[in-house]
């Protein structure tokens, strides 16, 4: 309980350095008044003692109990009720372009690159409760999977429900998806306006280059991060679909054209990444959920309630018992 008090005025306390001031002088009083009787014998009145006499210094420690709760009063002990309130300004709107073609069942990132992404962005969603999110995949062509809503819900199951399937030409088209993606934000009047384009090949298909994306994006004031997802070197890549609808792998170069990847970011005054592997991937998407932060207004409100009355009525009581005490069982004490 005595966790939660404070004490307006501390400074205060150094009173209690005084106090052994009063008792000192107690003392030494007590020891110059104390009269001495000569008599022949002790006899008769040493078994004599007064209850009287025992529990009469009991009222100058009432006194100094008195006086310690003055002084706590005087140091103000009060606790304090904190509540808060925000107001959340125009947050940020965010577009996910998401490379669907048949690359990205590669298996370098487990269990492959297009699974590992939906993990990942899905957590991604989640940490962005202040923002608005869509979803954009592309091939060779592109469209737009959910508009960009405040709805988690929705976009988290537009995330899931994505996978490689014959609806989209296969190819990378990056230009295409990057259109798509500014198509989506231009009328936006977020704060900030921003487009995660991700991809594991090189630009192929689609007839909107992706260096002229970039300069419409930069038009509009969106800013493109982008992640060029595949590790170094090999991977298993999928080439046909047996008879029983299985895709059959093969191991072939990752080729990611991280020139042009990097051209868009440093365009649009982005940031370019490579995810290499499933922590990598990871990484990226936490290290853009922190660079892109949504400004919140949060206003404390403080409610004080003062204690101090408990002890200067204690004081007071204290002081009425030793004169109540001085004036009827100890009148005849000097």
């Amino acid at each position: 309980m005595m966790d939660s008090i404070t004490f307006l005025h501390p400074e205060f306390f150094w009173l209690f350095l005084l106090l052994p001031l009063p008792i000192l002088w107690k003392f030494w009083n007590t020891q110059n008044k104390r009269n001495t009787l000569k008599i022949s014998s002790l006899e008769g009145v040493k078994d004599v003692t007064s209850i009287m006499t025992r529990i009469n210094p009991l009222l100058f420690g009432i006194r100094i109990i008195a006086l310690s709760a003055l002084i706590v009063a005087l140091a103000r002990p009060q606790t304090v009720e904190t509540s808060s309130s925000s107001k959340k300004n125009r947050g940020i709107d965010i577009v996910m372009a998401i490379d669907v073609s048949a690359s990205m069942l590669a298996k370098d990132l487990k269990p492959n690159r297009i699974e590992a992404l939906k993990k990942v962005a899905s957590n991604f969603v989640q940490d962005r409760v202040n923002d608005r999110i869509g979803i954009v995949v592309y091939a060779a062509e592109s469209y737009t999977r959910t508009p960009i809503t405040s709805d988690k819900n929705i976009v988290q199951d537009a995330i899931r429900s994505i996978e490689y399937n014959n609806v989209l030409q296969d190819g990378t088209g990056i230009g295409m998806g990057l259109a798509t993606s500014i198509n989506r934000l231009k009328e936006s009047t977020a704060k900030s306006r921003i487009i995660i384009l991700l991809t594991d090949g090189v630009n192929n298909s689609g007839f909107l280059e992706p260096d002229a994306a970039a300069e419409l994006a930069k038009e509009y004031g969106i800013k493109v991060y982008t992640i060029g997802i595949g590790t170094n070197g090999f991977a298993d890549f999928p080439y046909a679909i047996d008879q029983q609808g299985n895709f059959l792998f093969k191991t072939m170069p990752v080729e990611i054209d991280e020139e042009l990847m990097k051209s868009i970011a440093k365009t649009t005054s982005g940031k370019y990444f490579r995810a290499t592997d499933n922590e990598k991937l990871r990484a990226i998407y936490d290290e853009i959920n922190q660079l892109e932060t949504t400004e919140i207004k949060e206003k404390k409100y403080f409610r004080y309630n003062e204690k101090y009355r408990p002890f200067v009525l204690l004081a007071g009581l204290l002081f009425m018992i030793e004169i109540l005490l001085k004036q009827t069982l100890f009148k005849s004490f000097i």
